[in-house]
């Protein structure tokens, strides 16, 4: 079997097929690693992702998370930490985490990165390091397709009314405010939060405990600042508390009360949101889900914006890694910021 080195990759070396995700992969009897191939890749992203929303780059040799990393950075925008964490991951090598650690057994509902608040990356890549035995597909769908799949009406109505996040951190509950701001310093906390116009409070729990509780008024839409395509653009079925059982709805309530669970979202003005509101959207979400098998040595990219990414459970062993670049934030009044 003959081998292409990389001075003779070319794009007619690689098959691509095009769709959601785009999948790009070398043809065969050609052997290149993902490294040595990103010259001709970053071409083909250019290309491709604003139109599809995500690439797959399977069949390529990725000896390691390192040469991963490498590969996000090669597109020119230096990765960027996760910040104002919702969900537990750790830090793998450098500015790669692990997904969601959340059980196996668990699914992690359809979502764009960091859309609970005002500033979130545009870039997204996921590695499989380790496809699991079964399940531990990463589902993605178009948030262009879904903005158009829902009630005109309906968007009309998030879009004015915008969307309002309450965390409470504590008691053991969800993850310490420690760990989402990276310091157990409260002034930290308090600088962070005033400077992306996020409300937070404190207060001490019956033991002691130093308890915080932020609110952030969100988007429920936004338009692209490149393409221009508008976009459900939230994490309002993630946040909501149906999200969980009823079972542990109860038990939550129960425990703390309804306004300290450790998560929340409301209309903008603090409003509940209404039931059949999240049915619709819920269902729009399931029938836009795209479901791909992960291959040990895959990756992913989307853009963070057009598309949306899921977790389904899984059984045995798995890992996946992330990365994310291109900082951009959204602030009220109108305000736009975007990190190179």
């Amino acid at each position: 079997m003959s081998t292409v080195f990389m001075p003779q990759l070319s794009i007619d070396d690689l098959r691509i097929e095009p769709g959601l995700p785009t999948v790009v992969a070398p043809k065969a009897g050609v052997h290149v690693s993902l490294q040595e191939a990103a010259p001709l890749l970053r071409t083909v992203v250019d290309d491709i992702l604003e139109r599809a929303g995500g690439v797959l780059f399977t069949g390529f040799q990725v000896p390691s998370i390192e040469s991963f990393q490498g590969f996000a950075a090669s597109f020119g925008q230096p990765l960027i930490g996760y910040e104002y964490a919702s969900t537990p991951r750790s830090q793998v090598e450098g500015a790669v985490y692990t997904s969601t650690e959340y059980p196996p057994h668990r699914s992690i509902p359809l979502h764009n990165e960091q859309s609970y608040t005002r500033e979130w990356p545009l870039r997204i890549w996921f590695h499989c390091v380790l496809a699991a035995q079964s399940g531990g597909a990463t589902p993605i769908a178009d948030s262009r397709a879904i903005y158009r799949g829902l009630d005109p009406a309906l968007v009309a109505r998030f879009a004015k009314r915008e969307l309002l996040y309450v965390r409470n951190f504590g008691q053991g509950l969800d993850l310490p405010w420690q760990h989402t701001f990276g310091s157990d310093d409260p002034r930290v906390v308090e600088k962070y939060c005033a400077a992306r116009g996020i409300e937070c409070s404190w207060r001490h729990s019956e033991d002691g405990e130093l308890l915080l509780r932020t609110r952030e008024r969100c988007q429920a839409v936004a338009r692209h600042p490149r393409t221009g395509d508008m976009v459900w653009f939230n994490q309002l079925n993630l946040f909501h508390l149906s999200a969980l059982d009823q079972d542990m709805q109860e038990t939550l309530i129960d425990a703390v009360g309804l306004e300290s669970v450790p998560r929340n979202v409301y209309y903008g003005d603090g409003e509940e949101i209404e039931a059949e509101a999240l049915t619709e959207i819920r269902a729009v979400l399931d029938r836009q889900r795209v479901v791909f098998p992960w291959l040990s040595g895959d990756v992913l990219m989307l853009d963070n914006m057009l598309t949306a990414h899921a977790r389904d459970p899984f059984a045995g062993p798995r890992k996946v890694v992330v990365a994310m670049a291109q900082s951009y934030s959204e602030m009220p009044g109108g305000e736009q910021k975007t990190a190179r």
